[in-house]
């Protein structure tokens, strides 16, 4: 059903294929930049994808200004706020951001702190704060789920206060999106299966969701139909370049229908589980989506059984009456979990993702001031969140 009234919005503009990253001193020429700030992290340092980026600059009028290489899994606003003074140190004038989530989000951090002024991240929290164009802003995603490279979206860590910072503009939108199948070839299993059940909650929970719209229905769907197809192949063997790109660009489907239709309890759950237990965000997406989905069957059962066509294909579609295709869509997630678990040891309870027990009450309080919920099509309630964590656990 189309809605009486919706927006969309996505002005990134997308460079994919084989050696995409040597494009960037180019694209930054026409955003009249020539000294980036390069941030990434150590895993992507030691994998040689630093390198890649770096070598980009050979021979062309732009040089790196300077390099920031330890960006962690959960990076925070005390790292923003060091990355910011080294950007100013530099006299740099733009940002390439060159790894997962937690480094595209730490560069948008720094390009709100850079361009607004002052010394600390925490001033611009919120939505809609922020006043002033920012920096040129390049993202090569090295992981396949975020889609943090086509989002108006940053969340970063408060570690004082044990919580996830959400920070949301139209101006955080990243100018260039990269994405090129030599950078993530290095990605482990387990962190493949997380980042790509990342991508799959984006869509399901997009398609879902408050704001869903037909535009951002067809990036969902397009979305999942890849990741049933490549997501287990690029896990197994993470050498299979045509399966770790169709990856890439499932996640920039996902990424570009969430950023416009939003996600809903699940990702509640999961921002909350990274806040309090320190779980990574894909495996809390993975763990929740199924119960997620379960919980909202009352609102939202039609979506789910119209997901089940893209999730498992048109056999199973077919030959499933019409009142089970919203369980069957569940079991087939569920079953998706467990293979990769098989596959990877990607964690698929919160017992095996090492949280206590007693942290569940913690989750639940934290997960009922998620603003994620208030796009999901059912209210949640503290007992509603704690009997989802408990159902999450074992």
């Amino acid at each position: 059903m189309i809605p009486s009234y919706y927006e969309f919005h996505n002005p990134v503009k997308i460079i994919a294929g084989n050696k995409a990253v040597d494009n960037i001193p180019y694209e930054l020429s026409l955003l009249k930049a020539r000294r980036p700030l390069i941030i990434t992290d150590q895993g992507v340092v030691g994998a040689g994808l630093l390198q890649i980026a770096v070598n980009a600059f050979a021979g062309s009028d732009a040089e790196v200004g300077a390099v920031f290489e330890h960006t962690p899994p959960d990076s925070s606003n005390e790292i923003v706020d060091e990355v910011a003074r080294l950007f100013r140190d530099n006299r740099c004038d733009s940002i390439v951001a060159v790894g997962g989530g937690s480094v595209l989000d730490t560069a948008k951090g720094v390009n709100i702190l850079v361009t607004e002024g002052g010394d600390s991240l925490l001033d611009y929290m919120g939505a809609d704060v922020l006043k002033n164009p920012l920096m040129p802003l390049v993202a090569v995603p090295t992981t396949a789920g975020t889609g943090s490279e086509v989002t108006a979206v940053a969340v970063i860590a408060n570690p004082k206060r044990h919580i996830k910072m959400p920070f949301t503009s139209f101006r955080l939108f990243p100018d260039i999106a990269v994405l090129d199948p030599r950078m993530t070839l290095t990605m482990p299993p387990k962190i493949t299966a997380a980042t790509g059940m990342d991508a799959l909650t984006h869509a399901v929970e997009a398609y879902s969701c408050g704001q869903k719209n037909p535009v951002s229905d067809a990036y969902s769907v397009a979305a999942i139909g890849l990741i049933r197809d490549n997501l287990l192949k690029a896990v197994k063997n993470g050498k299979d370049k045509k399966a770790r790109f169709a990856m890439a660009n499932a996640s920039l489907l996902a990424g570009v229908s969430f950023g416009n239709a939003m996600v809903g309890v699940v990702h509640a759950m999961a921002h909350a589980s990274g806040g309090v237990a320190h779980v990574p965000h894909g495996v809390a997406n993975a763990i929740f989506l199924p119960l997620g989905m379960e919980y909202n069957m009352s609102k939202a059962a039609d979506y789910y059984g119209e997901l089940l066509l893209p999730l498992a294909g048109e056999d199973v579609y077919l030959s499933t009456p019409k009142k089970e295709r919203p369980q069957k869509a569940v079991e087939v997630i569920r079953e998706l979990n467990r293979a990769l678990n098989a596959a990877s040891g990607m964690p698929i309870t919160l017992k095996e993702a090492g949280v206590a027990k007693s942290k569940l009450e913690e989750i639940a309080a934290t997960a009922i001031n998620d603003g994620a919920l208030v796009f999901n099509p059912k209210a949640v309630e503290y007992d509603d969140a704690l009997a989802l964590a408990r159902a999450a656990y074992e």
